[in-house]
């Protein structure tokens, strides 16, 4: 199966010749890929060599002048070096792009930390007015691609990620899906840790709801399963753990509620080592996250 990074350049080199609004940046990486959308376009695919500040600042030029930019580079140089530039060429000038991240988490440990990128949704969450996809399968990223460069002057951020289920589900850019219903509680499976929480609970009596986009987070959805069992609530990103727990407290306000944040834990992993081994280091592997889910839900088997 091809990776969600493999659809990035095929969807938005055809997005190119279906509107005209349509620009992309890079910073390098990803250059090859668009060779030739840069032959058909080369007013339109810009590359700005090593400069990640530059990158942004362009995009939001860009948008300033009424294109649609997609602006794109490893997750840890597109949102932690040139935040600054988010923060205010996009954010404060009131302009929309398309952020299309790459190596998520930790998908190429032998890059090292420099690589890495585990806050980056978090954060996002410190500005106003984004969305952000985290697709879970190639065919999702597709998806959401589309709707984001679709989405007008949006602010949108997608994470694209060498990890992934098996199996895309379908994702509108708006609500979770209900993969599972039961009553013990409700887990809340993010992208591509969707295979591993479906596994981790196979058996359990819970709910298991999917999210391939967590911002706007989908308040409706999370509420409406809690009415329908436990409303204590685990949440499995692919990310810095705890990143959403606010969120479903804002969801769930008046009602008394638990909250148990998985996913990438704070401490720097300072080998290289596997995706695997970095998956299993912050508990996120099948059998860890049974015993973590188990141990705050105290969830029966079902009959």
């Amino acid at each position: 199966m091809d990776t969600m990074r493999d659809r990035f350049a095929p969807v938005v080199s055809r997005l190119l010749d279906e509107d005209p609004r349509v620009a992309v940046v890079l910073a390098e990486i990803g250059l090859a890929d668009f060779a030739e959308a840069r032959r058909r376009h080369p007013d339109r695919v810009i590359n700005v060599g090593i400069r990640e500040q530059l990158l942004v600042g362009a995009g939001a030029g860009l948008a300033l002048t009424g294109l649609r930019p997609v602006v794109h580079t490893f997750a840890s140089f597109l949102v932690e070096r040139p935040f600054e530039q988010i923060k205010l060429d996009l954010g404060h000038q009131d302009v929309g792009a398309v952020l299309v991240s790459a190596a998520a988490s930790f998908d190429w440990p032998a890059g090292g930390y420099t690589h890495m990128s585990p806050g980056d949704v978090a954060l996002l969450d410190t500005l106003d007015g984004w969305t952000v996809h985290v697709p879970g399968h190639p065919d999702e990223a597709e998806t959401l691609l589309r709707h984001a460069v679709a989405a007008d002057d949006d602010k949108v951020y997608v994470r694209l990620s060498t990890q992934s289920n098996d199996r895309a589900l379908p994702v509108d850019g708006t609500r979770f899906h209900t993969v599972r219903e039961g009553r013990a509680g409700v887990v809340v499976a993010v992208g591509p840790l969707l295979d591993p929480v479906l596994d981790a609970t196979e058996g359990l009596d819970v709910t298991v709801l999917y999210a391939a986009t967590v911002r706007p987070f989908d308040a409706v959805t999370l509420r409406h399963a809690t009415e329908a069992a436990s409303p204590d609530v685990v949440l499995v990103e692919p990310y810095l753990a705890g990143t959403s727990v606010s969120t479903v407290n804002d969801a769930l306000v008046d009602l008394p509620h638990r909250v148990l944040g998985l996913g990438v834990g704070r401490r720097e992993l300072r080998r290289y080592g596997l995706v695997e081994e970095h998956v299993a280091a912050h508990g996120l592997d099948a059998r860890s996250l049974r015993e973590r889910i188990d141990g705050f839900l105290g969830v029966r088997v079902r009959a």
